[in-house]
């Protein structure tokens, strides 16, 4: 396996595209204002369960451990289906995917809120995972498709705003009405509300113009992505971010009112800090990337070291919150959760870059499969070490350990940020030669 360690990359020029970009199509801003309220509501919907987790269990007389089952049971299916998400958004318009998707998890969101048993919640979160696993394949391909380089670190921040604001709109909304209201509303007020997303998606998302194939686009598959070094250094990143972040997710609510003893309302205050501040700084970091690489500055060098300077920022922070006094340690949960954003607003951009606009559907996929097998391990792996210990400590500490695996990972296993030559790989020439992002065309 190859990677192009220390190729030039050579200077970005203006892009000719075949189909609408965000510089010749003026309605993919819109598309973008879309893609991040969805991915909000997406990590509402999925975290939903950990803001409601302490009256969940308390109703359901089940234990730690059973609740990290409920917990992680959402990311079986999610992982699984990654993969058979990326070859559907590469073969398929993305616009009805996409919107298939999203129906599913919505329907799945408002069905939990009448549900009653544990086997009914834990089945009703795997159809969730069904419904979300196209989300990130879909991002992948509208970004890495309609947005240029110049351009591709502030959308994805978008994104990863998105992602973040999720976690914190659930907690400072979701947890005052849970609070008074109960969780089986919000459940399904959160179902049926979001489905109305659908309405500007069908009109303002443009529907996928034809173009003619190539060799790569019918013959590279998951093998030729997994022949690629820095694919293998990408996932292991994925994981790595995605297991403290996950961690987050699920446990942090249950973690600020049980071992911090915070009320609901002073949870949802603090859990929404941390995600407000994650969202903030990927948008800072994401429109300074940008800028970075727009004034001169390498692709590899702008996207790896905001990556890896994030995850070990994060792991420091994740560390010292476990062992902070109460005065302390929100203000080190807020300070891992900038570290968070500025890691996350290149994640996806390097993907992007390396994949093309062609196979990005199949190596996010392949990449959101490994990397969030994370969700499925973080959350049963708290609840156990919750079971054992009574306390959060080791929890907090194998984050940061793996976070900083992550940043190692970036450093030494992802290569240079360039576009890997599929059609010579397809050929059989191992050694995979540069082509200039800006000649790629979006599908």
């Amino acid at each position: 396996m190859n990677t192009p360690a220390s190729r030039e990359e050579k200077p970005l020029r203006p892009v000719v595209l075949q189909s609408p970009s965000a510089a010749t199509h003026p309605g993919m801003n819109r598309v973008l204002f879309l893609l991040g309220l969805s991915v909000l509501i997406n990590y509402i919907d999925r975290s939903n369960l950990s803001i409601a987790a302490p009256l969940i269990k308390d109703e359901l007389g089940i234990s730690a451990s059973q609740l990290g089952t409920l917990l992680s049971a959402f990311f079986y299916t999610y992982a699984l289906l990654q993969i058979p998400a990326g070859w559907l958004v590469d073969r398929f318009d993305v616009k009805w995917v996409f919107a298939l998707g999203f129906f599913i998890w919505s329907a799945a969101t408002a069905v939990t809120g009448i549900l009653h048993g544990f086997v009914a919640l834990l089945v009703i979160r795997v159809i969730l995972g069904v419904g979300e696993s196209v989300a990130f394949p879909a991002y992948g391909k509208i970004l890495g498709g309609y947005f240029d380089e110049s351009r591709r670190g502030f959308a994805n921040s978008v994104v990863i705003a998105g992602l973040a604001l999720g976690p914190a709109v659930g907690m400072l909304i979701g947890g005052t009405v849970v609070g008074r209201f109960g969780w089986r509303p919000f459940f399904v007020t959160l179902g049926l509300g979001g489905s109305l997303w659908l309405v500007p998606w069908w009109l303002w998302m443009p529907r996928r113009t034809t173009s003619s194939p190539r060799a790569s686009d019918q013959q590279a598959g998951v093998l030729a992505i997994l022949g690629q070094r820095s694919a293998w250094g990408t996932c292991l990143c994925q994981f790595s971010f995605n297991y403290s972040s996950y961690f987050l997710v699920t446990w942090l609510p249950f973690y600020l009112v049980r071992e911090r003893h915070l009320s609901m309302n002073q949870m949802a205050r603090a859990g929404g800090l941390v995600y407000l501040l994650f969202a903030t700084s990927s948008m800072v970091f994401g429109k300074l990337s940008d800028r970075w690489i727009a004034s001169g500055g390498s692709r590899t060098t702008v996207r790896k070291t905001l990556a890896a300077l994030g995850k070990i920022g994060m792991g420091v922070f994740l560390a010292a919150s476990a062992v902070a006094p109460d005065a302390l340690f929100i203000g080190t949960l807020a300070l891992a959760g900038v570290f968070m954003g500025m890691s996350a607003c290149s994640i996806w951009s390097i993907t992007q870059t390396l994949a093309g606009p062609r196979m990005v559907g199949r190596w996010t996929g392949v990449q959101n499969f490994v990397g969030n097998f994370a969700g499925a391990v973080a959350p049963a792996l708290t609840g156990i070490l919750l079971d054992r210990t009574g306390h959060f400590y080791w929890a907090f500490f194998i984050a940061t350990a793996v976070a900083w695996i992550g940043a190692l990972s970036w450093i030494f296993v992802v290569g240079a940020v360039v576009e890997v030559d599929w059609e010579k790989y397809i050929r059989g020439t191992r050694t995979i030669p540069a082509v200039p992002a800006q000649e790629s065309s979006p599908p």
